[in-house]
């Protein structure tokens, strides 16, 4: 897909293919669990660590961040840091 669509002779985590502009949020995600799990091990992370974060890298750029420049690089793992660090309620029950 990287090189049919986006003409990339790299391997990739994810492919993101926008439909809308921010605000709106729309699009696909395409996500190779072969290169999640590649990259969880060269990185010493637990594979569902390194599934968030490019589950979240996904969404980021669906909202308009890049990552072609170095400050974009750099704004994007901020965000995605961020977006990790969040928890959610605590479930009553």
């Amino acid at each position: 897909m990287n090189l049919e669509y986006l003409q990339h002779d790299t391997l990739t985590d994810i492919i993101t293919f926008p439909y809308s502009d921010f605000p709106e949020v729309s699009g696909d995600l395409f996500i190779s669990t072969d290169r999640i799990a590649d990259n969880a091990r060269e990185f010493g992370e637990p594979y569902v660590d390194e599934l968030h974060r490019v589950m979240v890298h996904g969404i980021l750029h669906l909202c308009g961040q890049g990552d072609k420049s170095e400050s974009e690089t750099a704004a994007m793992r901020e965000l995605e840091q961020w977006a990790l660090s969040l928890r959610p309620p605590t479930l009553l029950g």
